[in-house]
């Protein structure tokens, strides 16, 4: 990013400015593909050309798209990622913003905040692919899902303090529980970003890739996971979401639940049957 007319070198580790004002928007902020037999949903932040940065209409469309891969229960696990090479999302889009009322802010954000709480709350398995910048709320987006696969070239940031922003989409409550708690809150202070191979070694991402190869990792890790029994799957996510943060007997009683449910499930019939029997399983669509 080029320095301001003061000479300031404050933006120059966030790789990015405000986008432009004059490049036609694509005809849907959000893309979704059904892939593997419909099985799992690709979902792209599809503003390449502002870093996919997140229009009020990008955030609503998003929700929209989560909300309906919600109740289609073929779909057995969802992959987010963002169109381009730059960036995954850089978060809210500046440029909009720059002329908000505070109401007008405030109604964004409450906006924001149900996109955020439909990706937490997806009862289905849900996973970013970072192939690139993940800022402010790209970078809680990407925070929000179950885990994060990144590309080589992808950086994670919270630059929320460098433009008088307290960060609001969720990072002061995610980040310290995906990165040692003061590394989150030097992030959160500084806005300094770090690198993928970092976030990696710290343990908030869980692979990291060639931008040319991710998206055939996190396909495979996809097609790892819809193989398996989507009920299942559902509800060991469930417990272990339901269980976080609680005392350990009311955790484990919160897993037994889901053991239980599993054990008298058709799905343990047919998997232990498929395990014996030598062949792959057929899974039924999760029905709870």
């Amino acid at each position: 990013m080029a320095n301001s007319s003061t000479g300031t070198s404050r933006w120059d580790a966030l790789d990015f400015g405000p986008p432009p004002s004059d490049q036609e928007e694509p005809e849907s902020p959000v893309l979704v593909d059904y892939v593997s037999d419909g099985r799992i949903a690709l979902v792209t932040l599809n503003r390449p050309h502002a870093d996919n940065a997140i229009t009020t209409e990008m955030g609503a469309r998003l929700t929209e798209v989560i909300e309906a891969i919600a109740v289609q229960t073929a779909v057995r696990v969802v992959i987010l990622t963002g169109a381009g090479d730059r960036a995954f999302s850089v978060g809210s889009d500046l440029r909009q913003r720059k002329n908000m009322t505070k109401e007008d802010w405030l109604r964004q954000r409450q906006d924001f905040d149900r996109t955020l709480y439909t990706v937490r709350e997806l009862r289905k398995p849900i996973f970013a692919a970072v192939n690139g910048t993940a800022y402010g709320g790209g970078s809680e987006l990407a925070q929000s899902t179950d885990f994060i696969l990144a590309a080589e070239s992808a950086t994670f940031g919270q630059p929320e303090a460098m433009l008088g922003l307290a960060a609001g989409g969720g990072s002061p409550a995610l980040l310290p529980r995906l990165l040692p708690r003061g590394k989150a809150l030097q992030m959160l202070m500084t806005g300094d970003p770090i690198t993928a191979a970092e976030a990696y070694r710290l343990g908030m991402v869980n692979e990291v890739h060639p931008p040319g190869e991710l998206m055939d990792a996190a396909m495979r890790v996809a097609d790892r996971i819809a193989s398996n029994s989507p009920t299942a799957v559902q509800a060991v996510k469930r417990a272990a979401h339901l269980g976080e943060g609680q005392p350990i007997e009311q955790a484990i009683a919160i897993m037994m639940d889901a053991h239980w449910r599993s054990a008298v499930h058709p799905d343990r019939v047919e998997g232990i049957g498929a395990f014996n029997e030598g062949r792959e399983p057929t899974f039924k669509d999760a029905d709870f």
